[in-house]
C-alpha cells in the first residue's frame, strides 16, 4: 500500500528578495558605509546645537525663528541624503564592476533595474534610519524642533532622498572606475549642497540664484524640508522638481547601464 505525501514544499524566496537581502549584507559588511551618513549628520547637529548658542536666538533673515527649528535639521537631512547618495553609493557600484561582480550577475536572469531599484531602496532606508536618529537625539539633546507638518515630512523625505539617489544611480553609471568616483561624487555633491542653501541661506541669495536653485533637486528638497519643519506643506513646484529630478535620472541609469 503506497501513502502520498501531504508535505508541502519548503517556499522559495522571489529573486529579488534573494538580491535584497545579499545587498544588505554586503553593505553591512562596510561599516563605514553605514557609519558615516549615519552618524556624521547627528554629530553635527549636537556641536552646532551646543556649542553655538547664536543658533538658538531668533534670527529676523529666517522671518523670526530659530536656526535650530528649521534651518539645521533641514540641511542635516539633505547632508545626509547627499552624502550617502553621491559619495557611498557611487562607489559601491563602480566597485562591484571593478571587481567583476557585476559581470557574474550579468550571468542570471535579473535585468539591471532590479538591481537599481534595490540599491536604491537600501540606501533609502539608511537615510530614513539617519534621519531619525538625528530628529530624536537632537531634539533631547539641544532641543531642535520636530517636523510640524509630519505627513508632508515623510513624502518630500522618501521623494527627496529617492531623486538624489537617483541621480547617484545615474553618476554610477556613467564614471569610469571606482577610484574616480569618489571625486566625481565630491564635484557633483558640492555645487548641490551649496544650491540646497548648506553655506548660504536661501533668503539671503540674489534673485537669480534663488531661481536656479528652485529646479536643482538639492535645492526643491532642502526647501521643502524647511516648509514641513515650520509647519506648512510644500509647494507643488517643489514636488514637481523632485519627481521630475526622480523620473529622468532613474530612466536615464537604467538605460544607459552596463554590467562591465
Amino acid at each position: 500500500m503506497t501513502t502520498t505525501s501531504s508535505a508541502v514544499p519548503p517556499r522559495h524566496r522571489s529573486p529579488l528578495a534573494v538580491m535584497a537581502a545579499t545587498e544588505t549584507k554586503l553593505l553591512l559588511r562596510d561599516p563605514a558605509a553605514v557609519i558615516f551618513p549615519l552618524l556624521l549628520p547627528l554629530a553635527l547637529v549636537l556641536v552646532l546645537g551646543l556649542g553655538i548658542p547664536g543658533l538658538r536666538q531668533p534670527m529676523p533673515e529666517l522671518g523670526g525663528q530659530r536656526w535650530l527649528d528649521t534651518q539645521l535639521p533641514a540641511t542635516m537631512t539633505l547632508l545626509s541624503a547627499a552624502l550617502t547618495a553621491l559619495t557611498i553609493l557611487p562607489v559601491v557600484l563602480t566597485t562591484y564592476r571593478d571587481s567583476g561582480v557585476l559581470r557574474r550577475m550579468s550571468t542570471t536572469p535579473a535585468p539591471p533595474a532590479r538591481l537599481l531599484a534595490v540599491q536604491l531602496v537600501l540606501y533609502l532606508v539608511l537615510v530614513l534610519a539617519a534621519t531619525a536618529l538625528m530628529i530624536v537625539l537632537g531634539r533631547v539633546v539641544v532641543g531642535i524642533a520636530v517636523p510640524m507638518s509630519f505627513a508632508w515630512f515623510v513624502l518630500v523625505l522618501l521623494l527627496g532622498t529617492a531623486a538624489l539617489l537617483a541621480l547617484g544611480l545615474l553618476l554610477a553609471v556613467l564614471t569610469p572606475s571606482a577610484k574616480a568616483a569618489p571625486g566625481m561624487g565630491t564635484l557633483v555633491m558640492f555645487p548641490l549642497l551649496f544650491f540646497g542653501g548648506m553655506w548660504v541661506p536661501y533668503e539671503t541669495m540674489p534673485a537669480g540664484l534663488q531661481r536656479f536653485s528652485d529646479l536643482t533637486p538639492t535645492g526643491a528638497f532642502s526647501q521643502a524640508l524647511r516648509a514641513t519643519w515650520s509647519g506648512t506643506a510644500p509647494q507643488p513646484l517643489q514636488l514637481a522638481v523632485l519627481a521630475g529630478w526622480l523620473l529622468v535620472a532613474g530612466i536615464l541609469a537604467n538605460r544607459l547601464f552596463r554590467w562591465e
